[in-house]
């Protein structure tokens, strides 16, 4: 089977769902560290609570894992989801050896059980330019994650879940699309995150058109951008506050995947520091070149922010609270009243 197209052409026959703004757990991470604390007031504390919240918020859907351990929470899951008419997309961490593929294979069961086809998953958890001090640790964490990929691989053909690879400012797009090559399965496809490879230099429409004929599922997000002194501020947003053409982006993802679902990823945090005039930020990035980081330079300088980056730092833990959801909610009334989710 060639790879091009591999988003559609195993499951291209699926009947297309009404379109409606799904969310990703990681909108709401401040909630979740509440919830882990203890805290008094948090509006959910697992996954069922956290698509009953969803569907309040308007949602076609989540995005997150199964959480639960006990035997049965995957069809009460699943019922929850299909009474509500929402979507469940899950997500895991890929095998690290052999001796976790079990765990692995019970996550992808467990996430099937629950009613999703597609598991969303990253390779790094961090940042590329953050976790790595020189292009051999960046290689042997390249080679080390295509060894997971072989091992998740034959449990997702197994259970005939789809792995959406998140572009995670790790792999910049010709890096990742190697990958997908490589592996050339059916089952590995991409979580497109619209914003991500804004950190890797990399002109945000340019990798949605080049990753979308893999798209399994998406992260949707806004960006705004400031300058400072050792390169660009990048900060999630709510949706239309940024610079990104979402409108385009929804548009080809959907051209190229019907049956896409759009998850918004409304991470309210502090901006992140993409320190692209260091030397450590291109100890990784031998690849990229000096019209890139011009053309990058340039396209934050066009879309400066006119207002502050969101900050949580100084915030009390309610007032972060309340921040976050302001933000969500912000992204989906954009969204219902402009992008048709």
């Amino acid at each position: 089977m060639p790879l091009l197209g591999v988003a559609t052409s195993l499951f291209g026959a699926e009947k297309p769902r009404r379109k409606r703004l799904g969310v990703c757990s990681y909108s709401y991470n401040i909630h979740w560290k509440a919830a882990r604390d203890g805290h008094p007031q948090v509006r959910f504390k697992d996954t069922i609570e956290f698509l009953e919240y969803c569907r309040q918020l308007g949602a076609g859907g989540v995005q997150i894992a199964v959480g639960s351990r006990e035997t049965d929470y995957p069809k009460k899951l699943r019922a929850k989801a299909e009474a509500y008419d929402m979507y469940f997309e899950g997500q895991s961490s890929l095998p690290q050896q052999s001796s976790d593929v079990e765990r692995f294979d019970a996550e992808i069961r467990a996430a099937r059980e629950a009613g999703a086809g597609v598991v969303r998953a990253a390779m790094l958890g961090g940042r590329r330019y953050e976790t790595f001090d020189s292009a051999e640790a960046f290689r042997q964490f390249a080679e080390k994650s295509w060894h997971s990929l072989t091992l998740a691989e034959p449990i997702l053909k197994k259970n005939r879940v789809r792995l959406a690879i998140e572009n995670h400012k790790d792999r910049r797009v010709p890096e990742l699309l190697d990958l997908l090559k490589r592996i050339g399965s059916e089952y590995v496809g991409v979580c497109v995150d619209v914003g991500n490879n804004i950190a890797l230099l990399e002109e945000p429409m340019a990798v949605v058109e080049a990753l979308a004929p893999f798209a399994f599922s998406t992260h949707l997000k806004d960006m705004a951008v400031q300058e400072y002194e050792e390169g660009f501020l990048l900060s999630e947003v709510p949706l239309g506050e940024g610079f990104l053409d979402l409108k385009k982006m929804v548009a080809v993802l959907q051209k190229a995947n019907p049956t896409i679902q759009f998850n918004l990823e409304m991470i309210t945090r502090d901006p992140l520091k993409i320190p692209c005039l260091t030397s450590k930020y291109w100890a990784t990035m031998e690849n990229a070149t000096a019209a890139q980081l011009a053309a990058a330079l340039a396209v934050v300088r066009r879309n400066v922010a006119t207002k502050p980056l969101p900050h949580t730092s100084g915030l009390d833990l309610d007032s972060q609270l309340a921040l976050e959801d302001e933000h969500v909610k912000a992204s989906f009334a954009y969204a219902r009243g402009n992008l048709g989710l």
